[in-house]
């Protein structure tokens, strides 16, 4: 049994910065790919970034050069560091986690263990 739970959502104006933290707990997710979904009202979940154990990360192209996703293997947390935040950036940031094998990394499907999700809203 695992657990995810995402922190470090809030309201913030065009152009500002947020950092999001995914916290794991009941296993050890150091070996598992982790990721950052993201929905907003009225749309499909879609991806946003993931990480391997290793460091290697992919990313969406709507948050290129923008979103850097990091992770902390001794604390068991991921984070997502947000910078020049678009309106468009609006949405339910959704932490998730997978032991990987075969899948693509940027489908929902993938991943097995999720977060209950933290609201990023940005003002125009």
């Amino acid at each position: 049994q695992g657990q995810l739970v995402e922190s470090g959502g809030g309201l913030v104006q065009a152009g500002d910065s947020l950092r999001l933290s995914c916290a794991a707990s009941g296993r050890t997710f150091r070996s598992y790919i982790m990721a950052w979904f993201r929905q907003a009202p009225g749309k499909e979940r879609e991806f946003v970034e993931a990480i391997k154990w290793s460091g290697t990360s992919y990313y969406a192209d709507s948050v290129k050069g923008r979103f850097t996703i990091s992770r902390d293997n001794a604390k068991n947390t991921v984070y997502l560091q947000m910078n020049s935040l678009k309106p468009e950036d609006t949405a339910v940031y959704y932490c998730a986690a997978t032991p990987g094998g075969g899948g693509n990394y940027n489908q929902t499907g993938f991943y097995a263990y999720w977060g209950q999700g933290t609201q990023v809203t940005v003002s125009s």
